[in-house]
């Protein structure tokens, strides 16, 4: 007798049940997998995104807001700080490398980033083509932004006003594609960088319009000059302690602590996670009682199949192992749907984020937790299977024949 064949026949003699509880336990075990893949990848994006990063410093509003602007590039900044009193946090001696970012354009979508080649040198970034700007209105594109555009270097494009695309185009002042970043993984996948003076040149130009401005308009439009952020990193770690208080008291910005923010987030994110985990676990739960009724009732229907395999020579440990292989074939089937499921739908949740030019998340990517996914299939399967497994183990073939 070929259990494992058996077993088979014997799950889809009822189709209607077998497939009620396949389609339970499919679905607990995708929205564990979904969970699973999406923090994990998320988890791995904010570190990072976030490496040497100490401190953000920007314009007074919500720290939560400074990170997500400045170093996810996924929220709208609460706006500009004076060119001046970043240039004097730089010399501050607490302050070992500080990055200014200037926000405020798009092209289709993905944000214009003005700042300086440490930016690039900060993620360890490299190039596919081409070369670092030289000078303003030359621009560096990252892999996603060449990819969704097609932008390679030498190619000309206009910006436009705004961070979400569809603002006023700026005409007068196109940009060069000098260099292609190659793809990273980290936030400058999915932006445009340019020097900071680019920013500056696109602004005081539409400001001016057609007329040229003069010495005194340019000098005074020069001393109004400001950046939206500052990235800092500290000369030592004690300075996490005094360096932001020094911000928020004695100067008109504020900081923002990158890990006190992300932990914060990520306990706002954790509470919509674990309700999911425990919805995957509700459906779970619903399958194995599935598939206790199921098998249960399955041996008092199978009493006398099963005393005919004891005559037929099959010992008790094989019936009962009957019934196990059946809850096998179960599990297994969920955790492959399931798997299969999770992934999919982590990757149409990529797909959203990516044409919201969000973190990206990859939906075939495979994490080392989803081992656990089959495992907990099988002893879920298993456990609910063991009383009636106990049960056709125990069944007496001399008392069923006489009955019969």
């Amino acid at each position: 007798m070929n259990t494992v064949v058996l077993s088979w026949r014997y799950l889809w003699a009822r189709p209607l049940a077998a497939g009620l509880n396949l389609l339970l336990m499919t679905l607990g075990l995708g929205s564990i997998t979904f969970v699973l893949l999406a923090s994990h990848q998320l988890d791995r994006a904010f570190e990072r995104d976030l490496a040497g990063i100490d401190v953000v410093v920007g314009a007074k509003g919500s720290p939560m807001q400074l990170i997500l602007a400045g170093v996810f590039h996924i929220d709208v900044p609460p706006g500009n700080i004076p060119l001046a009193d970043v240039q004097a946090l730089a010399k501050h001696p607490q302050v070992a490398q500080l990055i200014p970012l200037s926000l405020g354009d798009s092209f289709r979508g993905f944000r214009i980033v003005g700042t300086t080649p440490a930016y690039i040198t900060h993620y360890q970034a490299t190039l596919a083509q081409g070369a670092i700007w030289a000078a303003p209105m030359q621009a560096v594109v990252g892999a996603q932004v060449a990819a969704a555009t097609g932008l390679k270097a030498g190619d000309r494009f206009e910006g436009s006003h705004g961070l979400g695309g569809g603002g006023d185009a700026h005409g007068h002042t196109p940009y060069t594609v000098a260099g292609v970043l190659a793809p990273c993984g980290c936030v400058l996948d999915r932006l445009i960088l340019t020097a900071t003076e680019s920013v500056w040149k696109v602004h005081e130009d539409m400001h001016s319009g057609d007329t040229p401005l003069d010495k005194e308009e340019r000098e005074a439009l020069e001393a109004e000059r400001e950046v939206t952020m500052a990235l800092i990193r500290y000369t030592t770690p004690l300075a996490a302690v005094t360096f932001p208080r020094y911000v928020n008291s004695s100067t008109g910005m504020q900081s923002a602590a990158p890990a006190v923010e992300i932990t914060r987030l990520l306990g706002m994110v954790g509470v919509g996670t674990r309700v999911l985990q425990g919805f995957g676990a509700v459906l779970l739960l619903t399958a194995a009682m599935g598939v206790f009724i199921a098998l249960w009732s399955a041996v008092r229907e199978r009493r006398a199949d099963l005393a005919m395999l004891r005559m037929l020579g099959a010992p008790p440990w094989k019936v009962g192992a009957l019934l196990l292989c059946e809850a096998l074939w179960l599990a297994l089937l969920a955790s492959a749907l399931g798997l299969l499921a999770g992934h999919g739908l982590t990757a149409v949740a990529g797909w959203f984020l990516q044409a919201d030019k969000s973190v990206v998340v990859d939906g075939w990517q495979w994490v080392p937790l989803e081992v656990w996914v089959p495992v907990a299939a099988v002893g879920v399967a298993l456990l609910a299977a063991l009383l009636p497994a106990i049960s056709a183990y125990r069944v007496d073939v001399a008392r069923l024949l006489n009955a019969r």
